[in-house]
């Protein structure tokens, strides 16, 4: 049994009007496994196989690097049939026996802390993970690959909202860019692949998503925020908190990828985001704070910490044009109090 804020994520997006029957009998490779987004979509999968009685289940593959981990997260599927693991690292040949449908590729370390502690194997999993995935795409004749890029790729000096074709100024030189570029260059690869081999890749770029399951400690701000209130800390910033970004559900963003998935042009890349749910970082801890009066959560001023491995990010405004994909027919639907209060509830027991 799942909580009952996942359960009725998931009902939700099973419920989307997607040509769902495409992958009956079909088997999906996911990697990334363990991650935050990707997790959510093996989750979607598996509810079709149950709820939405397709003719033959979907085979969910689903890659991850810490066996215990993937154990963890899928502790309540794990005497399902439907559910495969291969524990490896995405940087090494992937070696399968049968088809492979579909390929996801979410593998990725997508917390700022890496991009200052470990620049190497953040940007290896976009590059060599994407290069070795593309060539089992090609071997195995994969209907579809999709690469999880991000919204960083649009660098610093983009007007917002930035629609799929701005691009801004990334410096390659900077330690931080390790992330944004490498992003860039698994798109160009797509790209290419699609290009050159026939494969028919798809690009989506989250923009700032979270709740159910996100890591509370992974050092992104709003993950922090969740943190706090579920502890009942006070709030610290790490900056000014002047920086404003749009904040997208969970939910929302799964049934976003799910779209892409089916319906997205191959060659083409949809951002994914929330653009009626932009804030400032510091009106995000108060507007938090001020749910959970009865826990006296308070936001402090800026407290920075030499030491931290976290890098800030150049980017002062980022909002996603979503109109590409409103084309699809996807509409983001969770706002902010809803989406923060529901996150919060999916972390405590179930009442």
């Amino acid at each position: 049994m799942c909580h009952p804020v996942v359960e009725h994520d998931l009902r939700t997006i099973a419920g989307l009007p997607l040509p769902w029957d495409e992958l009956a009998g079909k088997t999906v490779l996911v990697t990334g496994a363990n991650g935050f987004l990707p997790a959510y979509m093996i989750e979607v999968l598996l509810w079709l196989n149950i709820h939405c009685h397709l003719t033959n289940p979907v085979t969910v593959i689903g890659m991850a690097r810490n066996k215990d981990k993937f154990v963890s997260r899928f502790s309540a599927y794990n005497k399902r049939n439907d559910l495969k693991m291969i524990v490896q690292d995405v940087c090494e040949p992937v070696h399968l026996d049968g088809p492979v449908d579909y390929i996801i590729h979410a593998a990725s370390q997508a917390s700022p802390k890496y991009y200052g502690s470990d620049p190497v194997g953040t940007l290896s999993a976009n590059v060599l993970g994407t290069y070795l995935l593309l060539e089992l795409a090609r071997e195995k004749c994969s209907r579809r690959f999709m690469f999880f890029s991000s919204a960083e790729v649009y660098g610093a000096g983009s007007e917002s909202p930035v629609n799929e074709s701005s691009f801004g100024y990334l410096n390659p030189l900077d330690v931080r860019s390790c992330y944004a570029e490498s992003k860039r260059m698994g798109e160009n690869m797509s790209a290419s692949w699609h290009h050159q081999y026939g494969i028919p890749t798809v690009v989506v770029r989250p923009f700032h998503t979270y709740g159910p399951g996100m890591d509370l400690h992974d050092g992104r701000v709003f993950a922090d925020f969740v943190a706090d209130i579920l502890a009942s800390r006070n709030i610290i910033m790490k900056s000014d908190g002047s920086a404003i970004r749009a904040f997208c559900y969970l939910s929302d963003a799964v049934a976003g990828f799910f779209t892409a998935f089916f319906n997205g042009l191959a060659g083409n890349a949809y951002n994914v985001g929330n653009d009626t749910c932009e804030t400032t970082i510091l009106g995000l801890a108060e507007l938090l704070a001020s749910l959970y009066p009865e826990r006296e959560i308070k936001v402090c001023p800026l407290q920075e910490s030499p030491k931290s491995p976290y890098l800030q990010s150049h980017v002062n405004r980022m909002c996603p044009d979503i109109t590409r994909i409103r084309a699809l027919g996807w509409e983001p639907t969770v706002g902010l109090i809803d989406g923060f209060s529901r996150t919060v509830r999916s972390f405590e027991p179930s009442k």
